[in-house]
């Protein structure tokens, strides 16, 4: 190593011997880093965000015990492109992968930096455990490419559909499972399916890789990103038996007069809660909770998939909308802090999103942040220190499926565009009407504006992203 070139003279001697010691470029020992995404969950499916016929208080005690965000989004309204941002710390707008596509425009490139592979140059073990969706085992997106020591899980965001697959990957090789998979009518290639004979249900699967791994690793310093399935519905379940929740007991609501799609989903949300407590419990019983940064998020909003009753969930709370809206109820999520010792319980109006992650994770690890990210780091937030807290001057967001549509975030301001670019801009005040009931646009036209000129500076064209012409009716 030439200690008087590059990297190392610009940082020093006694940063670098901090650097291998652990500690940040600032001398402060860097923490553990677990970042919990769930899938599919909406802003109201929690009991700490309004949720009444669900329990969920592992996750209602983690919020308890440590800050939780009122005010926090996704980066898209469905899975692919909202991992995206949170991996690159791009907004959708500026990112390659933009929707659920498939193929190489679901891949990241290799120009594409993630977060794990600025905490591994930091010095960080990194492992994904869960569902990716962000590139195949043959495609420059494999997470052993992307920054990932050790992944276990689901590459294809279809066959991560199915809770009792065939196989599952570790690294670059697959785990054969001892399920019998049966495939949708007319697709036999489909990597989607539904089992009839259960045997391994991949999330307890997933789980217990991810405490293996903490415990391997528990000197740090480590980041973990834990990808849960729940409580996403297997979709091709639902087509063909008319019920997506996959859930091998149905534990306290079993007896309840509900559909069995009923059962099953909330049955999901609270495995899910249970399994976020199992997390935390080891953490503080291998003596590193206090050295532990643990984030929860959900990667959009809330999914009617499974032909589950949405009146009896309101999985998107007082929001409107839900996956695949850029109403509120499709982008914003709950999101909660918990690091015991630094981050102070309460309760933050903070307005952030999942492409935040990048620059925390980074300060954090004391790394620079890649250029050209659209990321603010919210660790003074985390630290108590709300007046050194910078904010966005906006948030964007853009989705292709069902005619198009923007949406950006001034201030309490949003504006919905529907379709993309040519459609009629429809203003919302957020600090009086969350709800998104009241269209203010023929009240405030100078504002539209902004807000339209603010969609046009946020969108990069990509040549594999176009809105098509919208269909002429006769």
């Amino acid at each position: 190593m030439d200690w008087t070139t590059g990297r190392w003279r610009r940082l020093g001697l006694a940063a670098v011997l901090g650097l291998l010691a652990g500690a940040s470029p600032g001398g402060e020992e860097r923490p553990n880093i677990v970042f919990l995404l769930a899938d599919d969950l909406g802003y109201g499916e929690l009991g700490c965000y309004g949720q009444r016929v669900v329990a969920t208080p592992r996750l209602d005690r983690m919020a308890a015990e440590g800050l939780r965000f009122t005010q926090f989004y996704a980066g898209s309204t469905v899975c692919a492109p909202s991992r995206c941002v949170l991996m690159t710390g791009r907004h959708v707008g500026r990112v390659h992968v933009r929707g659920n596509a498939g193929g190489l425009l679901q891949s990241l490139r290799e120009e594409d930096v993630t977060v794990a592979q600025r905490l591994k140059k930091a010095g960080y073990a990194t492992a994904l455990v869960g569902k990716w969706g962000l590139g195949e085992e043959d495609q420059p997106g494999f997470p052993l490419r992307k920054g990932f020591d050790h992944f276990f899980g689901y590459l294809n965001q279809v066959h991560a559909h199915n809770y009792y697959p065939e196989f599952l990957w570790r690294n670059d090789r697959r785990v054969p499972l001892r399920n019998v998979v049966k495939k949708p009518e007319g697709k036999p290639d489909s990597p989607g399916g539904w089992a009839t004979e259960k045997v391994q249900y991949s999330h307890d699967l997933i789980l217990e890789e991810a405490l293996d791994w903490i415990r391997a690793h528990r000197e740090g310093p480590f980041f973990l990103y834990l990808s849960f399935t729940l409580p996403h519905a297997n979709n091709e379940a639902a087509a063909a038996l008319g019920n997506g929740a996959e859930v091998p007991d149905l534990g306290e609501y079993a007896g309840r007069d509900w559909s069995d799609p009923d059962k099953g989903h909330a049955a999901m949300i609270s495995r899910l809660d249970r399994d976020v407590g199992r997390v935390l419990d080891l953490l503080g019983e291998l003596g590193i909770a206090r050295k532990t940064l643990v984030l929860f998020s959900s990667d959009n909003g809330p999914h009617r998939e499974s032909r589950q009753d949405l009146g009896r969930f309101r999985p998107a709370g007082p929001l409107r909308g839900i996956k695949r809206d850029l109403y509120e109820g499709g982008i914003r999520v709950p999101t909660i802090a918990w690091w015991p010792g630094t981050v102070a319980p309460g309760t933050t109006d903070h307005v952030g999103y999942l492409g935040d992650f990048m620059a925390t994770a980074c300060e954090l690890a004391g790394v620079e942040l890649p250029p050209g990210c659209d990321s603010i780091s919210f660790l003074p937030l985390l630290r108590g220190q709300a007046s050194l807290q910078k904010r966005h001057e906006f948030l964007y967001w853009e989705f292709y499926e069902g005619g198009s549509c923007q949406a950006v975030r001034k201030g309490d301001w949003k504006a919905v565009r529907k379709p993309m670019f040519t459609g009629k801009t429809e203003l919302y005040d957020l600090s009086a009407d969350p709800g998104e009931e009241k269209n203010l646009a023929g009240e405030h036209p100078d504002r539209v504006r902004e807000m339209e000129t603010l969609m046009g500076a946020a969108h990069e064209p990509h040549p594999g992203w176009k809105v098509s012409p919208p269909k002429t009716v006769r």
